[in-house]
Parts: structure tokens; C-alpha cells; sequence
């Protein structure tokens, strides 16, 4: 009786329940879950961070007594301005969402920041530090500046005492120049775009000299403009002279480092770009007597000078007589060292005509026929003695290759045995079978055997 109500209740609740596989309840909780926190911010102590090879950053956050796992995907993460390392307490935004094919549910973070120590610091030292890697820092990209520049721009804001300061230092210290004002904002949204801007503006029209980029001072957040990538890569890329005076003595932006020049203050940016027109002209004044004393020493030694040479100036009549007696002696040296010359030259030609007298075409010709004579008759004599020898020395070589000529052997008596056909000479017996055609040459004629048998050391063999 019990076990036939449970069933009907069994069919009955089987019948109204709505049984989920693992991933429809997952799914349904991630649509859940992202419906009800699409964007939280959050804060925790990042731990077991982790970078694969497809740069997104998985980490964990966590804090006294709980923790959800993070990921930031690489995307999102060229907005970062500093590097996440365990142990740091960070604030982040982003989205919940459930990785479905293991249940899990993490937090997918769009933004992060450093909790504790300042976003805008580690970002100015990250950015200072890159760009010092490209060189943006070094010297010797640094442009000098014009001694006394005609035109000079300020970029600054229009509204600020900064502007005041230094217009009325350039004047006090050099007025009448012709000074520009691009009027920029220094902060706040849109200040790195104009200041950016501004620059490239100065350099397409290149009118100016020199420009001062100028603010008065502030808060890390307020110079932010001035600690921007944008605003160091157009200052780096400036052909204008550009000088950085931002803020106060102890402030340093990023500006600072690119500029070709830094000033302390605005004022003392001012003071850096023009000289001081009264000291320019006191120097002017003492350069000018130096040069008038100089001058007026040089005369006073010129004149000295000419005076001790007049003292020994000659009379050019008494020179011109000087002269003519120097020329008179001269000529006569002259004819004397021509006459003696010509008597060398004489007797030169005399002597090289007798030795061409001693040599003429028809003596040597003589010379040389009874030279050929002589060598003529020691050839001949040489000849016969040559052929002499020769006969000799051939008559000798008969007798020796008669000596060893095979066929005097063969007339004492001796015979050569060879195979038949091959003509080979037999010299073993052992060579030689039994009933084989052997030829006997003699001195006069051969002989064809046959082998009977054969006898070795005294020995009949067959």
C-alpha cells in the first residue's frame, strides 16, 4: 500500500519538476550572474599571477578571508600604466562572467590600478623610462639655443600668471623683441591635444626661434598634460629649440627630460632665452675700447716701423750706380766663363771626332772579317776533331754490341728453346710437358723437337 502511494507521488512530481543537465545549469547561472553584475569595481591583494604565452594576465584577488579568481586579457591591458606583481593591492572594474565548461566563476577585469602608491607616478616612471630606452633623454639629440633670437613663442595658458612673468622678464632684460603667444590648455581635459598640437603648429609655420613651454605649478595630476607620451614625442621631434618650464624648482615632468632645455621656473626659462640688453651693451662698450687700443697700438708700432726704415732707405741714384757697376761685372764674368766655355766644348767635339776617326764603318768591317776568319778556321778544326772522336767512340760501341750480339752466341755452339706457339724462351724444365713441340734456334737455321723426357740436377724425371 506505501509503496504504490510513493509511486504515484514519484510520476506525479516527475511530471511538474524541470530537470537541468550540467550545462544548462551552468548556462542559465553565467546569464544570471553577467545580467546581474555586468560592471563592479573591486579591490584585493593580487596572488599567484600568471602570464602565459598569450600575454593575458590570470591571477587571483583576494583579501583577509575570501578570494575570486581574475583574468585581464591582453587587450585590455595597453591602458595599464604600471606592471602587476604578487602581493600588490591593486582596485580594478570589469565584468563577472562563468567559464562553463568548469563551472567557475571569475571576475574579467577592463581596468586596474595600483591601490596605496600612486597610478600617475608608476605610469610617469614607466613612460620615463621607455622613452629614456629610445633615446628620447639623451644629450646628444639636445639643440642649442640662439644667442639673441628675433622671434620667440610662449606656449602656455593665456589666463595664467605664468604668461604676466615672463613677458615682463624678457622685457626688463631685452625689450623690443618680438614675442608669440599659443595659447594652450595647461590641464584638464584636452591639454595634452593642444600642447601637442601647438608644437607642430610651430614647427610647420617654422617662424619662430626658440619656445618656451610653460605652467605654473601643481600636483602630479594637474602637470599630467606635461607628463604624456604625445607631448614628449612632439617635443623630441621639434627642429625649434624648445625649453621646459613647468611647474617649480623641485617639480620634474617628462617634458623636463625631452626638452633641450629645462628651467628651473618660468621666469628663469625668461632669463635663459634672452641675454640682458645693459650687459649686453657694457660688454659691447669694452669690446669696442679694447678694439680702439688695439688699433691705435698697431698704428703706433706701424709708424715706429716706417721710420727706422726710411732711416735705411738708400739715394736710388747711388743704388741705380751700385747697380750698374754690379751689372758691368757681370757681363764681363759672363764672356770670360762663355769663352772658356766654348774652348771645352771645342776640344770635347775634337777628341770624339778622332775616336770616330780611329772607328769608321770600314775598319771595323775589316775587324770583323778577320775575327770571322779566325772563328771560321777554329770551327773547322773543331769539326774534325769532333768527328774524329766520334768515329772513335763508334767503332767502340760496334765492338761491344758485337760482343753481345745473341746470334755470336749461337754461332759457339749455344741454342735458344722456345714454346710453340707462344715464343716464349724456356729456362725450367719444369715448364715443359711431356710430348710438347718445342723450337731450338741455332745459329744458322731451328730445329722442331718433341720432349721425350726431362732431367733435373742429373736426375731423369720421365
Amino acid at each position: 500500500m506505501f509503496e504504490d502511494n510513493f509511486t504515484d507521488h514519484y510520476e506525479a512530481g516527475r511530471q511538474e519538476r524541470k530537470i537541468y543537465s550540467v550545462s544548462e545549469l551552468n548556462a542559465e547561472i553565467k546569464a544570471l550572474i553577467e545580467e546581474s553584475f555586468p560592471f563592479v569595481w573591486i579591490f584585493g591583494e593580487i596572488s599567484n599571477l600568471r602570464i602565459p604565452a598569450s600575454g593575458h594576465f590570470y591571477f587571483t584577488l583576494k583579501d583577509g578571508s575570501s578570494q575570486i579568481s581574475a583574468v585581464m586579457f591582453r587587450g585590455q591591458q595597453r591602458h595599464l600604466k604600471f606592471e602587476p606583481e604578487d602581493g600588490m593591492s591593486v582596485t580594478g572594474m570589469g565584468r563577472l562572467g562563468v567559464y562553463e565548461p568548469r563551472g567557475t566563476y571569475q571576475i574579467i577585469l577592463e581596468y586596474l590600478e595600483p591601490s596605496g602608491i600612486g597610478a600617475l607616478q608608476i605610469a610617469f616612471e614607466k613612460l620615463k623610462k621607455r622613452l629614456a630606452e629610445q633615446g628620447c633623454f639623451d644629450i646628444e639629440f639636445k639643440k642649442p639655443l640662439p644667442f639673441l633670437p628675433k622671434r620667440i613663442s610662449i606656449i602656455t595658458s593665456p589666463t595664467g600668471a605664468v604668461v604676466h612673468d615672463i613677458l615682463k622678464t624678457i622685457n626688463r632684460r631685452f625689450g623690443n623683441l618680438h614675442i608669440q603667444i599659443v595659447p594652450v590648455k595647461v590641464q584638464g581635459h584636452g591639454a595634452t591635444e593642444e600642447i601637442a598640437s601647438a608644437l607642430d603648429l610651430l614647427n610647420a609655420r617654422n617662424e619662430t626661434e626658440v619656445a618656451i613651454l610653460a605652467r605654473g605649478g601643481g600636483s602630479l595630476e594637474d602637470l599630467q598634460a606635461f607628463n604624456s607620451e604625445s607631448v614628449a614625442k612632439a617635443i623630441f621631434a621639434s627642429k625649434i629649440p624648445i625649453i621646459s618650464a613647468v611647474g617649480h624648482e623641485t617639480d620634474y615632468t617628462i617634458s623636463d627630460f625631452v626638452a633641450d632645455l629645462r628651467a628651473p621656473t618660468p621666469t628663469a626659462a625668461a632669463e635663459m632665452v634672452v641675454p640682458e640688453k645693459l650687459e649686453l651693451q657694457r660688454h659691447c662698450n669694452d669690446v669696442s675700447m679694447h678694439f680702439k687700443t688695439r688699433i691705435l697700438y698697431y698704428f703706433k708700432e706701424l709708424n715706429l716701423k716706417l721710420n727706422e726704415i726710411s732711416k735705411r732707405l738708400v739715394d736710388p741714384r747711388r743704388k741705380l750706380a751700385d747697380h750698374r757697376l754690379r751689372l758691368d761685372d757681370l757681363c764681363a764674368r759672363f764672356g770670360r766663363i762663355l769663352s772658356l766655355r766654348v774652348r771645352r766644348e771645342r776640344e770635347y767635339l775634337d777628341f770624339w771626332q778622332d775616336r770616330l776617326g780611329a772607328n769608321t764603318p770600314g775598319l771595323i768591317i775589316l775587324k770583323a772579317k778577320k775575327q770571322l776568319e779566325q772563328i771560321n778556321g777554329n770551327l773547322i778544326k773543331s769539326l774534325i776533331i769532333y768527328n774524329h772522336s766520334r768515329k772513335i767512340k763508334g767503332r767502340e760501341l760496334r765492338a761491344k754490341l758485337e760482343a753481345l750480339n745473341p746470334l755470336a752466341i749461337l754461332a759457339r755452339g749455344y741454342s735458344v728453346t722456345r714454346t710453340i706457339p707462344q715464343a716464349t724462351v724456356i729456362k725450367d724444365s719444369q715448364k715443359v710437358a711431356l710430348n710438347q713441340e718445342l723450337e731450338v734456334l741455332l745459329a744458322k737455321g731451328s730445329l722442331i723437337c718433341r720432349v721425350k723426357g726431362k732431367v733435373n740436377d742429373g736426375k731423369k724425371i720421365i
